[in-house]
């Protein structure tokens, strides 16, 4: 089993980053694998909605790594998404990215859980933590949780270390994630199908 990580934050090695790795090496110890990507400072377009997505993926997700991402999550039994705070809500980079990610291709996400994690200096964590699970919810993905928000504080790189409490949630998380996707394998080998999912109805009261 692997998850697959998702660093929103320009600097690779940052308070997000470090976040990200403590749920990582926890995760290691319950026989489960992990990967990071991080976005960077390269840059990533929006969805602009044109409609041209296809089994690849978004049409412009060669050019920033969207579809690169995308294969991974194929192969990937569970996702946690990182994110620095920026005026109380995630980076512009992680939501660009995930709003073409999931735009295109939001059924490879369908039943594998889901986890968000956000890093500030003080304030917004929680506002940022909730943008961040709208994707989970409206995917059909399990959202995992900690023994408090899943929420790190550092501003200056190195700082997230001197948060315990954070540290110790983001193992908790880790534990969380880990126990999850053995009982979903174990739900597998039982024969336990997954639920049905109606796409009949649409309602929509705007004419």
């Amino acid at each position: 089993m692997k998850v697959l990580m998702l660093n929103g934050s320009a600097r690779p090695n940052g308070n997000t980053h470090r976040a990200l790795v403590e749920v990582g090496e926890q995760l290691k110890k319950e026989g489960i694998d992990y990967e990071i990507v991080n976005l960077g400072v390269k840059p990533i377009l929006d969805c602009v909605g044109c409609g041209q997505c296809s089994q690849k993926g978004c049409v412009f997700g060669d050019e920033d790594g969207v579809n690169e991402f995308i294969q991974k999550a194929r192969e990937a039994d569970g996702f946690v998404f990182g994110t620095p705070v920026y005026y109380a809500h995630p980076s512009g980079r992680i939501q660009s990215f995930l709003d073409r990610v999931f735009y295109s291709s939001g059924a490879v996400f369908a039943f594998k859980p889901g986890a968000a994690v956000a890093v500030a200096r003080r304030g917004g964590t929680s506002a940022s933590f909730d943008v961040l699970n709208k994707y989970f919810g409206i995917s059909r993905m399990p959202i995992i949780g900690s023994t408090y928000w899943n929420l790190v504080h550092g501003a200056a790189p190195g700082e997230a270390e001197q948060d315990a409490e954070g540290l110790q949630t983001m193992r908790n998380l880790a534990r969380n994630m880990a126990y999850f996707l053995k009982c979903q394998a174990a739900g597998r080998e039982a024969g336990i199908p997954l639920p049905e999912t109606e796409r009949t109805s649409r309602t929509n009261f705007i004419r």
